[in-house]
């Protein structure tokens, strides 16, 4: 089996960078729908809307792209026997921290869908941009690879 994985390595490569993209891009655009969504009344078409698209672009979108992205992150770093290098190990924490904001934005945007939300757009502004510090240390650790 590792030989086979091994001679399709960069396919799952591939793949895993792909599954990176879509997450990261709901990872970037569902916090700002929940600024967006804390300018609409609960019960109002909009907020009913909101509600929606949060809960798509988390179901069909964020949650199978993290997953995959995981499982195949996973794989390459069993194949490449990636465990005892300091940048992977400072990579893994990131990436458990992106994780970590991932759930928490699923579990807010349950808050709006049970009309619960107590948040403002300014904190969901601020969030916006924790994606984007987690992402670029990541991609630094694993191009750059400085320890």
């Amino acid at each position: 089996m590792k030989e086979f994985l091994i001679e399709h390595y960069l396919a799952i490569k591939a793949l895993h960078v792909i599954a990176v993209i879509a997450w990261m891009s709901g990872m970037f655009y569902l916090p700002r729908l929940f600024v967006y969504h804390t300018e609409t009344a609960p019960g109002a078409a909009d907020y009913r809307r909101f509600v929606t698209m949060e809960r798509k672009l988390l179901k069909i979108v964020m949650n199978p792209a993290m997953i995959t992205a995981w499982i195949l992150g996973l794989t390459m770093a069993w194949l490449m026997d990636y465990w005892p290098l300091h940048w992977f190990q400072a990579k893994l924490v990131l990436v458990a921290a992106m994780t970590g904001a991932h759930h928490a934005y699923a579990i807010w945007a349950r808050d709006f869908a049970r009309q619960r939300n107590t948040r403002t757009a300014r904190f969901f502004r601020i969030w916006n941009e924790v994606p984007t510090v987690l992402m670029m240390g990541i991609v630094i650790l694993v191009i750059v690879k400085p320890f």
